[in-house]
């Protein structure tokens, strides 16, 4: 009687995913696009200048990189109009090619470092640094869609 009845359970399954699988099977009318990533930020009280100079110059120069090496496509700076209690002084996006593998990120990172004159140390005492001047509220990445 329990054979019976898990069989019986394992054929309902079997016909439930048999009529899904189509479903599954249809082509959807997008595809993937670019890869892009959007980190709020909260300057600090009378800090934006200090942190649009930091954009206007390092961050500019290591997407400019980013981009001569294929890696990025665009990249942007998004001011908060109106900005509730809370909420981002600033959106940077960041439009990447595609997702990329921890060896490419790897090797992306060795050489961004390399023309930035600056190790990962370097690196990390600058981000440090800037929160002098700002709060990372957090990232999200996102996948573009396509419509076909």
């Amino acid at each position: 009687m329990k054979m019976f009845k898990s069989l019986a359970i394992a054929a309902a399954m079997l016909g439930a995913n048999a009529l899904a699988a189509p479903a599954m099977a249809q082509e959807l009318p997008v595809k993937n696009g670019s890869v892009w990533v959007a980190s709020r930020i909260d300057t600090l009280p009378g800090q934006m200048p200090a942190y649009l100079d930091y954009l206007a110059t390092e961050w500019k120069k290591q997407n400019e990189f980013l981009k001569a090496e294929g890696v990025l496509l665009s990249y942007r700076v998004l001011r908060t109009n109106h900005a509730r209690n809370g909420e981002a002084d600033l959106i940077l996006l960041l439009e990447y090619k595609d997702h990329v593998s921890n060896a490419q990120q790897e090797a992306i990172t060795k050489r961004l470092e390399a023309a930035m004159q600056r190790d990962a140390r370097q690196g990390a005492a600058g981000n440090l640094a800037r929160e002098k001047i700002r709060s990372l509220m957090g990232s999200t990445e996102f996948q573009e869609l396509i419509l076909k």
